[in-house]
């Protein structure tokens, strides 16, 4: 499903964080969102899952105003996977999973056939079914991030928005968990920390740099050489190898043009 962003403007204090952003994203792109810290990636990601209201500008999601529906509609259109994010204590990895139904329920809140199926699939689809009754801390930061990311499959979503997913984990699981995010399908809406992942793994790129969008489109167009100089301080640059996978380089002393003479 198609995501729209139209002159968001989002301030934290009266402070503005985030100027005039526009992204336009067709359905089952992967996009990445890009930038050094502190440069609005998740602020961004807040005004599109209904975190932080925008102080101007439209979040549509399949054209329809996110902040126009109701938090259980709204829920039924964009699931939400955060950094760091921590299930509820105490349950299982299938009761964590289960929890991801909820915007579906009725009035009395029941599971039903279409909930325990939409439960074991995403269960399934995040290879974590052998898990189904364990306990959530017992699990390893990977294995945790896979119920995350369950969690939010079995929400049924039109939209997934990740905020710094692979964060802390180790290169195999980060590999591992983005592929799974590619298989799904699922028009994906990610903020990640590693360049080369970024490169790896979305169709496309925002890059963001004190609250604007100064790039976005295919990656090789957004992270050319002078951006990657101008925005992250580094010399580096993108390409696509032989194997058809973008790479970022980086020369061998990256911040050489950095340095004080």
């Amino acid at each position: 499903m198609r995501l729209t962003l139209h002159g968001l403007h989002v301030t934290l204090h009266h402070t503005p964080v985030l100027h005039d952003v526009d992204l336009d994203m067709e359905p089952g792109q992967i996009v990445g969102l890009v930038g050094p810290n502190g440069s609005g990636k998740s602020t961004l990601l807040r005004a599109v899952y209904r975190s932080r209201r925008p102080a101007a500008g439209v979040v549509e999601v399949g054209g329809q105003d996110v902040w126009r529906l109701s938090s259980r509609a709204a829920a039924r259109l964009t699931a939400a996977v955060l950094q760091d994010g921590a299930g509820a204590g105490g349950l299982t990895v299938a009761e964590t999973v289960e929890l991801g139904r909820t915007p579906h329920h009725g009035v009395l809140g029941r599971d039903g056939e279409s909930d325990r199926r939409a439960v074991v699939e995403a269960m399934e689809s995040c290879g974590i079914a052998s898990l189904a009754d364990r306990d959530l801390s017992s699990l390893s930061g990977g294995e945790r991030q896979r119920v995350l990311l369950a969690r939010a499959l079995a929400q049924a979503p039109k939209l997934l928005v990740l905020d710094e997913l692979t964060n802390h984990l180790d290169i195999r699981a980060r590999f591992e968990l983005l592929g799974l995010i590619r298989k799904t399908g699922v028009t994906t809406l990610a903020a990640l920390h590693d360049l080369d992942l970024a490169a790896r793994f979305c169709d496309r790129l925002v890059v963001l740099h004190h609250g604007r969008a100064v790039a976005a489109g295919p990656v090789l167009d957004a992270l050319t050489p002078g951006l990657l100089h101008e925005v992250f301080g580094v010399r580096a640059r993108a390409e696509r190898h032989t194997d058809g996978v973008i790479r970022v380089m980086y020369e061998a002393d990256p911040l050489a043009s950095t340095r004080p003479a």
